[in-house]
């Protein structure tokens, strides 16, 4: 599918696509689920050698400058190679984020440490209910003195059992609105009073809860306007939605890739198995899926870059590939056969990511009714 990449573009995925197919193989990416730490400090030290860490922060950061469309080619690719580590929860929730909403203090403090690959950050957003509305935030931060004292639960925080810092998004006070009185805390992940727990995921990502127990933070430590947060946090949401699309359609299609190499060259009776129709039929479904997933995240990504208004097109992107990368693998599973369930195969990698990635950011359920409010309904 030709989507118009610039040559500069085209260079980045190529160099992605070899760098990750030496430094991450699937071996390896087995091995992170079983481990604790969940990602190889040699490979963050080289991603970050590269410049991924600071690819989207302007050079003053310590940066590159490239664009958020530029992030997403590479995140398609970090999705081929199930990447694992820390790197989304990093740059796209962390870094991203004190780049739109941080003062030039915070922005001259993180910003060149994340690019180098000396921090590591998460958001913790989700709370028990699981959803992500404003109206579910119960985490509440009262003021004392110069500090701010947090009490609350967060749930499934990406890598915060490793995390340096922590974006926490608390209630500061009731307001009239469910967004009124959402306020962001930059918050040392090693401060007393915080607890997380690995929770056992179905793709072996770290996941954690999180509790904090009369948590202080330095009033400094506020991350845009207090009680003004929740546009900062919408903003951090659709990019991270666009962001996830990205990696699950480099999942989708290398799971389309395994099926069409497996089919020309698996014999049943005689002849390939890519030659009964049903067979033929399976793939071009998935062609139909990974194309389609493709045009309409790459669609919100260029609005993201461009700087327009997208929350339709991400939810539109979202809502497809949530289900898309799942029932491409699925049929992937059944054009492999029994061999595409044994363990040490990577189509179970890839199912597994896509079932992860279906509720991530919210299902396809929940961005239908985003569309919904979009169009006026």
């Amino acid at each position: 599918m030709d989507l118009g990449f610039t040559e500069e573009q085209e260079m980045l995925r190529t160099m992605a696509r070899d760098f990750l197919t030496k430094e991450c193989p699937k071996k390896m990416v087995r091995e992170m689920v079983e481990d604790e730490r969940g990602y190889p400090p040699e490979l963050w030290r080289k991603m970050a050698e590269l410049g991924w860490m600071g690819l989207v922060f302007p050079e003053k950061y310590g940066g590159t400058g490239m664009g958020f469309l530029d992030l997403v080619v590479l995140l398609e690719e970090m999705g081929r190679a199930c990447l694992p580590g820390p790197y989304f929860s990093t740059v796209i929730l962390g870094g991203l984020t004190i780049l739109d909403a941080g003062s030039e203090e915070q922005k001259s403090e993180f910003l060149p440490k994340i690019a180098r690959g000396e921090l590591i950050l998460t958001l913790a957003l989700v709370e028990p209910s699981a959803k992500y509305d404003a109206a579910s935030i119960t985490t509440k931060a009262v003021a004392d003195g110069d500090n701010y004292v947090i009490s609350g639960t967060k749930l499934f925080v990406p890598n915060a059992h490793i995390a340096d810092w922590m974006i926490v998004i608390a209630r500061t006070k009731d307001g009239a609105t469910p967004e009124e009185g959402i306020t962001l805390f930059l918050v040392d992940a090693k401060s007393r009073g915080i607890t997380s727990t690995l929770l056992k995921t179905i793709a072996g990502d770290k996941q954690c809860e999180v509790v904090f127990k009369d948590v202080r933070v330095p009033k400094k430590n506020i991350l845009g306007k207090p009680d003004g947060g929740w546009e900062v946090v919408e903003r951090s949401l659709q990019r991270a939605t666009v962001a996830q699309c990205a990696e699950m359609i480099g999942g989708a299609q290398a799971a389309l890739d395994m099926s069409v190499a497996y089919a020309k060259e698996r014999v049943q009776f005689g002849r390939p198995i890519g030659s009964f129709q049903i067979i033929q039929h399976y793939c071009a479904n998935m062609v139909t899926d990974v194309d389609g997933a493709k045009f309409v995240t790459y669609h919100a990504a260029w609005r993201l870059d461009e700087g327009l208004p997208c929350a339709k097109e991400a939810s539109i992107a979202k809502a497809w590939v949530s289900e898309a990368y799942r029932r491409v693998t699925v049929l992937g599973h059944q054009i492999h056969g029994a061999i595409g369930y044994c363990m040490d195969h990577d189509m179970p990698l890839y199912y597994k990511r896509a079932k992860a990635g279906e509720v991530a950011f919210g299902d396809a359920d929940f961005h239908r009714e985003l569309v919904a409010q979009e169009i006026g309904l």
